[in-house]
């Protein structure tokens, strides 16, 4: 039976899993972390590992199938890395926050956010993927969401502040797209308390999900983009 890699870039892990078993495996990733040696640490720890597809997610946009440009909190060589032929078999990239969205999605229209390091973001329209950059938009006293509600935010403002901070971005962002709901993912997700209206939490696991299923039928018509988005 034919399996998926799904694989998650993070800024502190890059995580693993396939389609055919419940095991992850991961190793750390950082500042420092280049495409080559991110390639060289899967084809280390997946060596024993059989699979004839792989999607990657990357915490950078996506345009094409290719990074638009460097991941801001990773190391360099992103943009011209030959991610198929490293991985061996077929291969597809999108962004780290509209995998776990794919993985997180049951239907309609769904807004995702993911509170990790920064803010990722991605809407998802019957099955349409439409990746989002709105974590450096404009917020408050000259600073974007990703400032108020990413971990340098939750860090500077503290816990409380911070999540309600994180409910009033909810609402701006909810009261623009209309969302049918909007799910919470990230690492710093489940140090929220209580969730605004129309809300859910997701979980970091579900990214494999989301890799595995770029790979099915209903999810393989790309959303309409202009050349410079992501």
């Amino acid at each position: 039976m034919s399996a998926v890699l799904a694989i998650d870039v993070g800024g502190t892990h890059v995580k693993m899993r396939t389609s055919a078993s419940e095991e992850r495996r991961e190793f750390e990733s950082g500042p420092m972390l280049t495409a080559t040696a991110m390639a060289e640490g899967v084809k280390r720890l997946t060596s024993d590992w059989s699979f004839d597809r792989a999607t990657i997610g990357l915490p950078t946009p996506i345009v094409d199938n290719r990074p638009a440009h460097e991941p801001v909190n990773l190391g360099a060589g992103w943009v011209d890395f030959d991610f198929q032929a490293a991985c061996g078999v077929p291969t597809k990239l999108i962004n780290d926050a509209a995998m776990q969205a794919v993985g997180s999605y049951a239907g309609g229209r769904m807004l995702f956010l993911g509170l990790g390091t920064g803010l990722g973001s991605c809407f998802i329209v019957d099955h349409r993927i439409v990746p989002m950059e709105l974590a450096h938009l404009p917020y408050r006293k000259g600073r974007t969401f990703e400032d108020y509600v990413g971990l340098r935010g939750m860090e500077r403002l503290g816990k409380k502040s911070w999540r309600k901070h994180v409910s009033a971005v909810a609402g701006i962002l909810g009261a623009a797209l209309l969302p049918d709901e909007i799910v919470f993912g990230g690492g710093n997700a489940q140090r929220l308390k209580e969730l605004p209206p129309h809300c859910r939490l997701g979980d970091n696991t579900l990214a494999f999900i989301g890799g595995f299923r770029l790979w099915e039928r209903e999810w393989m018509q790309p959303a309409p983009h202009r050349a410079d988005s992501p």
